[in-house]
C-alpha cells in the first residue's frame, strides 16, 4: 500500500514480507518508510581509481546517467552484487559534486574483494542515503575545523572536506591531519597534494607509521603528531580512522584542552540494514544507522560502553 505522501506501508505478517526488509511474522504491525530510500537503483560504474594497493574509489551514475540522488556529508548508501552481498559505505564525494557519487572502499572481505573485480560499465544496485551526516550548516558553520583521519578512515570525512573547501566563506580556518601505515597508503594523496595543500586557509599535516626512502614528511603515529601541533581548543574537531587511533587521539585532545562536546566522529562500520529493524547497530537507546552515524563524544558518553 502507499499513503498520500508517497510512502510504502508494509504490512508484516501478511502473505508477503517485503524482500528488502523481511521481518519474521509476529502479529500485525505497519511500518512506514520511505519507498525510494529502500528500494534499490541500478547504478552503473563509470570509473574505477585506484588509491592505494588495497583501496579504491568508484565513481557511480544511475542508468540514466545521473546522480543517484542526493546527500548531505556524512551520509552512506548500501551498495550491492547481487548473489554477493550488500554493504553500507561513506559517500566520498561531496554533495557539491551534481554529476555522480563516489565511494572509496578498501578490499577487506567478500563484497568488497567483488567489488575490486570490477570494471567500468559494470552494473550495481544502490540504496540511500541513510544517516544524519554532520552538521555543515548549523554547528560547523562559522567555525574554525580541524579534521583528523587515518587510514580508510578518510573517507568519511573526504565528502565534508570538499563540502566546506566549496563553500570556503561559510568556515574559518581548515586544518586536516591524516597518517596512514605508509605514503602507499595515503587515500587521495594527489588530491591531498595538488588541490588541499595549495589551498589558502587550509592547512594540511600528513604522517606515515614508519620512515621510508621517498618521504619527506613527519613520521609518526596521528595521536602523537596532534599533540605535537598543539592546536588551539577553539576549533571543532571531525574525527574518524581505527578504533586504537581515536582512542588516544581523543585523549591527547582532551589532555590540550579540548571538550568532548567540540569532538565528532561517524560509527558506519556498525550500520547494517539502515533501517534501525536488525539491531545490529543498536547501542542502549539508539540506533546508529538512525541517530547517526554521526555522533558527539558527549553524546556516546551517555550510551553504554559496547561501542
Amino acid at each position: 500500500m502507499t499513503d498520500a505522501v508517497g510512502h510504502e506501508r508494509l504490512r508484516f505478517g501478511s502473505a508477503r514480507p517485503d524482500p528488502l526488509l523481511f521481518v519474521p511474522p509476529c502479529g500485525e504491525m505497519e511500518i512506514t518508510m520511505n519507498k525510494e530510500t529502500l528500494i534499490p537503483l541500478v547504478g552503473v560504474v563509470t570509473d574505477i581509481r585506484r588509491d592505494t594497493p588495497d583501496v579504491k574509489t568508484f565513481r557511480v551514475v544511475g542508468t540514466d546517467g545521473k546522480k543517484p540522488f542526493v546527500h548531505i556529508p556524512g551520509q552512506c548508501a548500501m551498495l550491492s552484487v547481487p548473489g554477493v552481498g550488500e554493504g553500507m559505505f561513506s559517500i566520498t564525494s561531496s554533495p557539491t559534486v551534481e554529476e555522480y557519487m563516489e565511494f572509496s572502499i578498501k578490499k577487506c572481505g567478500c563484497l568488497t574483494s567483488w567489488l575490486h573485480m570490477m570494471e567500468p560499465g559494470q552494473e550495481i544496485t544502490i540504496r540511500g542515503p541513510y544517516g544524519n551526516g554532520f552538521p555543515v550548516d548549523t554547528a560547523f558553520a562559522g567555525k574554525d575545523l580541524l579534521f583528523i583521519a587515518g587510514g580508510i578512515g578518510l573517507a568519511p570525512l573526504h565528502s565534508v572536506i570538499n563540502y566546506c573547501r566549496h563553500y570556503r566563506d561559510r568556515y574559518g580556518k581548515i586544518d586536516i591531519v591524516y597518517g596512514s601505515r605508509s605514503k602507499d597508503d595515503l587515500v587521495d594523496y594527489p588530491e591531498i597534494e595538488n588541490v588541499w595543500c595549495k589551498e589558502d586557509g587550509i592547512n594540511v599535516h600528513l604522517t606515515i607509521d614508519r620512515e621510508q626512502p621517498d618521504w619527506d614528511g613527519h613520521v609518526g603515529f596521528v595521536p602523537n603528531y596532534v599533540k605535537e601541533l598543539g592546536f588551539t581548543t577553539d576549533k571543532t574537531v571531525v574525527m574518524c580512522g581505527p578504533p586504537i587511533m581515536i582512542k588516544f587521539t581523543l585523549a591527547g585532545l582532551m589532555e590540550l584542552g579540548f571538550a568532548r562536546e567540540q569532538v565528532y566522529t561517524t560509527m558506519e562500520l556498525k550500520m547494517k540494514c539502515g533501517l534501525g529493524k536488525c539491531g545490529r547497530c543498536n547501542i542502549g537507546d539508539k540506533y546508529v544507522c538512525k541517530d547517526g552515524p554521526v555522533f558527539r563524544f558527549d553524546q556516546l558518553d551517555e550510551l553504554p560502553n559496547e561501542y
